[in-house]
């Protein structure tokens, strides 16, 4: 009988411990860097390679670039999803994700750019605007296009060494 009632409390404990491990997806956090791009801008080159260079430097496990193609700006991403896609790979060998085209000002804008304009109090006014989101998923950070990539690193970076120690202090 004791050796029975000892199993199952030994049952019960590592059942709660099982419970509170349990996650969802909304448990990975991660830095991410929201920026609306254009394959035919002026600032094409220079923002696809930094941004490809920071992605390669502080991603996937805690940071990502979030690219998201648009056509509203002088018309510099006229072409299809798989076209922008393979242009940006092959042209940049991009690693970040790409998502499909959208439109990020107006009473069309994607839902994901209405939120990021209303909570930083920048909307979008040229191609390649950033967005930095922090792990909680707040907006920390907006800036134009003429804002490099380089100018923003460093606040990106101190998100990331925070979430890195952060994590450690879960282990």
């Amino acid at each position: 009988m004791v050796a029975a009632t000892v199993a199952a409390a030994w049952l019960l404990l590592w059942a709660a411990a099982c419970a509170q491990q349990e996650q969802d997806f909304y448990d990975f956090k991660a830095v991410s860097l929201v920026v609306n791009v254009a394959s035919e801008c002026g600032f094409t080159d220079q923002h696809y390679r930094a941004l490809q260079q920071l992605q390669r430097d502080l991603g996937p496990h805690h940071f990502n670039v979030l690219a998201f193609p648009c056509n509203q700006f002088g018309q510099q991403e006229p072409d299809s999803n798989k076209e922008i896609e393979s242009f940006a790979r092959r042209t940049y060998s991009v690693s970040f994700p790409m998502f499909s085209k959208i439109a990020v000002t107006g009473t069309g804008a994607h839902p994901a750019f209405k939120y990021l304009a209303q909570t930083s109090g920048k909307e979008p006014t040229w191609n390649f605007w950033k967005y930095l989101v922090a792990p909680d998923g707040k907006v920390v950070g907006a800036w134009d296009p003429t804002v490099s990539v380089e100018e923003v690193r460093p606040q990106i970076t101190a998100l990331v060494r925070k979430l890195i120690l952060l994590k450690r202090e879960d282990l």
